[in-house]
């Protein structure tokens, strides 16, 4: 079964005022309030999994997930890298009006943080009655800013504060709570290099990389915690688990025992280092292995909800932050063909550092493996959640998402569907890109424009159609100039300009 998008007779007008979110269906009011857990991989690309195509990573309870629910084919992260992207998730804006635009580092740990009196889905979960926990990688604020996770609105919180801390899967400490909890007595660091004179093609050079407790373990048997200690104690009230994962983010670390699932199965040529991240002996082995073993504990995960009587009542998404990362640390993306052979990589706007994997699951309520190629954005989540949550329409902060309820439920219904899907970035050179139907119109290097002098007029517009072309190998621009020109003007009229995070020449 496919669900396509709706028609409608009446189009977005698209200006900068904000979008309203939708009115609450009938499905989602007449029953009680569904258990919500969102799922974000780290990393992961769109081809990554065996229901997107992989062949040679093991992913049973993912694949499963989508044979119970629905599969997007045109779901896009909130923006190319980790933390404007899940500040987009949090707060429902895109990236032309939300105020994490790119990575930006506070010191001595952590990112920065959202405003003081942001609204956030947490926050708003938590109005409806929502028991919320947060457990992996926040990257939305120092651990003492007012964008905290237990400040934004969590009850509960187990992890990484900070994503560069992030980069190691054995550091010393993890956050619990409001608190440092020692973790490691010898930590491994997130970057590194073979000794001085070892031998990388002797597997005891590698020994020094391996750790004792390994984060992304301590983290899921806290998620388990969390679920448990909830049906024990708080059974009347729904809650809302959003596990960030740090996997498969680079450096490559994963336990013997995952590891030597994939070992020998291909030439695996180790990493000694020397392209960021810390050396691995087998490094194909160990990507794929890190995947497995996420999806192990998801299907851990499952099968608690199931043995706790919950599985029926709760909504599962599964998602990631940006797509497939480079060819650094030992990774190789073309070996696992991870963007399912899209273009681009993390940190670009070309398909495939955006279009990541959605899968969606809630039995009883959406129908089985589904398939949905509707545009949708992360910014959706914030309306989509709170909807299937019971929110009354008028009394929720206005956002740029729309519900993607209906697609979800199959419903039949007059809303409106997405016509159009912004993203920017100023990391990487300067990118913004806008999804209008099948067209896609993209800028990049306006850092590299600004330096030569030009104007923003001076900045070539590529054009591709992504129904025909997904691949995004030909521009078509100079045979549609006069749909280069509206998705111009759609772009410039689509954000507003940020001080925190300038564009190169759009800001001027």
């Amino acid at each position: 079964m496919k669900t396509t998008p709706m028609k409608t007779s009446t189009l977005w007008t698209l200006t900068l005022a904000l979008l309203p979110l939708a009115a609450v269906s009938t499905a989602a009011a007449e029953t009680a309030k569904p258990n919500i857990i969102f799922i974000l991989a780290d990393d992961l690309g769109y081809g990554d999994l065996g229901s997107y195509g992989q062949q040679k990573i093991k992913t049973p309870s993912l694949d499963a997930l989508a044979k119970e629910g629905m599969r997007f084919t045109r779901h896009y992260s909130g923006s190319n890298v980790c933390a404007p992207s899940r500040a987009v998730l949090m707060t429902g804006m895109h990236p032309g009006h939300c105020v994490i635009r790119d990575n930006a580092e506070v010191q001595p740990e952590g990112q920065r943080p959202m405003p003081e009196g942001t609204v956030t889905l947490v926050g708003e979960l938590k109005k409806l009655g929502y028991v919320c926990g947060a457990f992996g990688k926040w990257g939305l604020g120092d651990p003492d800013s007012v964008s905290s996770p237990l400040r934004t609105g969590f009850d509960r919180f187990y992890g990484y504060n900070c994503q560069r801390v992030a980069h190691s899967f054995y550091p010393r400490f993890l956050w619990d709570n409001d608190r440092q909890v020692l973790i490691n007595e010898r930590p491994v660091p997130g970057h590194s290099r073979l000794d001085e004179g070892a031998d990388p093609n002797d597997p005891r050079s590698y020994e020094k990389f391996k750790g004792e407790n390994y984060s992304a373990d301590l983290i899921v048997n806290e998620v388990m915690h969390f679920i448990e200690k909830h049906v024990e104690e708080n059974a009347a009230q729904p809650f809302f688990l959003y596990w960030p994962t740090t996997v498969p983010h680079l450096a490559l670390h994963v336990p013997e025992d995952s590891l030597k699932e994939y070992q020998g199965l291909w030439e695996d040529p180790p990493y000694p280092g020397g392209r960021g991240y810390t050396p691995h002996f087998t490094p194909r082995a160990a990507y794929a292995a890190m995947v497995t073993r996420m999806d192990r504990e998801i299907g851990r995960l499952v099968q608690l909800l199931k043995d706790k009587g919950i599985y029926d009542n709760t909504l599962i998404v599964f998602t990631s932050d940006n797509g497939a990362t480079f060819d650094t640390g030992g990774a190789d993306m073309d070996f696992f063909d991870s963007t399912g052979r899209l273009r681009g990589r993390k940190g670009s706007m070309y398909e495939g550092g955006i279009r990541v994997p959605c899968i969606v699951s809630w039995k009883g309520k959406i129908p089985p493996g589904t398939v949905s190629d509707q545009l949708s954005g992360f910014e959706d989540w914030f309306p989509t959640l709170l909807e299937i949550a019971g929110a009354e329409p008028q009394n929720i902060h206005p956002v740029n998402g729309i519900s993607l309820v209906p697609p979800l439920l199959g419903e039949q219904s007059p809303r409106p569907v997405r016509e159009w899907l912004y993203r920017e970035s100023p990391g990487y050179g300067g990118q913004q890109t806008i999804i209008v139907g099948d067209w896609k119109a993209l800028r990049v290097d306006l850092a590299g424009a600004k330096r030569a002098n030009q104007t923003i007029d001076e900045v070539p517009i590529q054009l591709y159609h992504l129904k025909d072309d997904p691949a995004e190998k030909t521009n078509a621009a100079g045979l549609y100039p006069e749909k280069v020109e509206k998705l111009r003007t759609m772009m410039e009229q689509a954000r507003t300009r940020s001080d925190l995070f300038p564009m190169p020449l759009l800001d001027d």
